[in-house]
C-alpha cells in the first residue's frame, strides 16, 4: 500500500503520545513492506522540508496561521489537494487543521481516509469549546472518513453520542512490551530516599500538573520523604515552578523536563508509582508504560482507566485532591506491606501489545483499499 499518514506531530519533532503513535506506526508499516509518506507541519525552520528515515518519507510544511494553538499551514493543504496517488490516507486526531484538511481531501476526492481518535478533547482549550466542535466541524470531520479507529468501547459509544455516522473499529492502543518491562537498568534521573511519584506529560492544563503538587502537599504528612517527578514540559511550568517555591515544596519536587523516549523504561522502573490527574484522555501510553513496568497508577476515574486498572492502583475524582493524596498512600501503604497483588503486567501483555496495534490498524487499511469506499 502507499500510505500518506497525516500528522499535525510527529515525533522526534514533538514528544508526546500521539506523535510517538505516528512515527511507530510509520516505521512499522515500512518495515512490512509498504510505502508510507508522513505529512506534518514544521514545528523548526531549521527541520528538512523532506526527510527520509526509519524507513518512511516526512514531509513538513511550515505553518501560515495559529488559532487557538493549532497551526494552519496553506502548504498541507496544497499537499492533499494534489495526493490522488496514493491508496489510503489515515489522519491523526480530530483537534487538528490538518486532519480537518484529510476529510475535505475525502469528501472532495476519491482516496479512501482513516482517521485515528487519540482522544476526544484537547489538553489546551476548555472542556465547552470542545463540546461544540465535537457537534458541528468535528462530527463532520469524523464523518468523512470511511473508518474511525477508537481505543476503547468508551470512546466509539461518545463518538455515537455525538452523532458520528461512519465506521467505528475499536484497535487498542499498544506499547513495545520488550522495552517497557519490569527488569531492566534505572535511571540516575531518580533519586529519592523515599517514593518516587512520576507525572509524565504536557505541563498543560489538561493534565492538571497542579493537582499533582498539591496532593504533594498532603503526601508529605504521610511519607515526609517522597518527591515529586515532572518529565515534561509546557506553558505552565513557570507558574507550577513558582507554586513551589511559595509553598516550600521545593526539597520534595523535581522539574525534570522532556526526556528522550529511549530512557523512559529506565524512568518507570525507578518510579515507585505514576500520577496522572488529567481531566481527559484517551488510552494514556503513559500509563500503559508505566503498567508494563509493574509501577502502580493512580489517574483519574475515567472510564476506560477505570476498566482497564487492575487491583493494586487508584483512581479518583477529577480534581479531587485529597483523593490523589489518599491514593498514592494507599499504594506506598500496599507496597510497604508487600502483598504482591499487582498484575498489571499481565494486563498489558494480554491487550494492548504494540504489535496487535500495528498489525490490526494496517489489516483495517488495507481491507479500505481492497474493498473500495462504501
Amino acid at each position: 500500500m502507499r500510505i500518506l499518514r497525516v500528522a499535525q506531530k510527529a515525533y522526534p519533532d514533538v514528544k508526546g503520545g500521539g506523535a510517538y503513535h505516528v512515527h511507530a506506526m510509520s516505521r512499522d508499516q515500512a518495515a512490512m513492506g509498504h510505502d508510507v509518506t508522513v505529512l506534518t507541519v514544521r514545528t523548526d525552520p531549521e527541520q528538512p522540508w523532506l526527510e527520509e528515515r526509519d524507513g518512511y518519507t516526512v514531509v513538513r510544511y511550515d505553518p501560515t496561521i495559529t488559532l487557538l494553538g493549532n497551526d494552519l499551514s496553506s502548504g498541507v493543504a496544497q499537499y492533499l489537494l494534489e495526493a490522488d496517488d496514493f491508496d489510503v490516507i489515515h489522519a491523526h486526531s480530530h483537534l487538528y487543521f490538518s486532519t480537518n484538511l484529510a476529510a475535505l481531501k475525502s469528501f472532495l476526492g476519491d482516496v479512501p481516509l482513516a482517521i485515528t481518535n487519540h482522544g476526544l478533547y484537547s489538553q489546551t482549550a476548555p472542556e465547552w469549546v470542545f463540546d461544540w466542535y465535537l457537534k458541528t466541524a468535528g462530527r463532520w470531520t469524523f464523518n468523512q472518513a470511511d473508518v474511525v479507529f477508537c481505543y476503547t468501547d468508551v470512546d466509539r459509544e461518545r463518538l455515537r453520542e455525538f452523532g458520528v455516522k461512519s465506521e467505528i473499529e475499536v484497535v487498542s492502543n499498544g506499547i513495545d512490551t520488550e522495552r517497557f518491562a519490569p527488569d531492566g537498568p534505572t535511571s540516575d534521573l531518580v533519586d529519592s530516599d523515599g517514593p518516587a511519584v512520576l507525572f509524565v506529560g504536557r505541563l498543560v492544563e489538561g493534565k492538571r500538573p497542579r493537582t499533582a503538587l498539591e496532593a504533594m502537599e498532603g503526601l508529605l504528612e504521610h511519607y515526609p520523604d517522597a518527591t515529586l517527578y515532572l518529565f515534561g514540559d509546557g506553558s505552565l511550568r513557570s507558574e507550577l515552578e513558582s507554586y513551589t517555591r511559595e509553598n516550600n515544596l521545593e526539597d520534595a519536587v523535581e522539574f525534570v523536563g522532556s526526556v528522550p523516549y529511549d530512557r523512559m523504561p529506565d524512568v518507570y522502573r525507578s518510579g515507585d508509582a505514576l500520577l496522572l490527574p488529567s481531566r481527559s484522555e484517551g488510552m494514556p501510553r503513559t500509563v500503559l508504560e508505566a503498567m508494563s513496568t509493574e509501577t502502580p497508577v493512580v489517574s483519574s476515574r475515567l472510564p476506560q482507566l477505570v476498566q482497564l486498572l487492575p487491583d493494586g492502583n487508584e483512581t479518583v475524582e477529577i480534581g479531587d485532591v485529597d483523593g490523589f493524596t489518599t491514593g498514592l498512600t494507599n499504594v506506598f501503604d500496599t507496597q510497604q506491606a508487600d502483598t504482591g497483588q499487582l498484575t498489571n503486567r499481565e494486563t498489558i501483555l494480554e491487550e494492548h501489545s504494540w504489535h496487535q496495534t500495528a498489525t490490526e490498524t494496517t489489516a483495517a487499511l488495507s481491507r479500505l483499499v481492497t474493498e473500495g469506499r462504501p
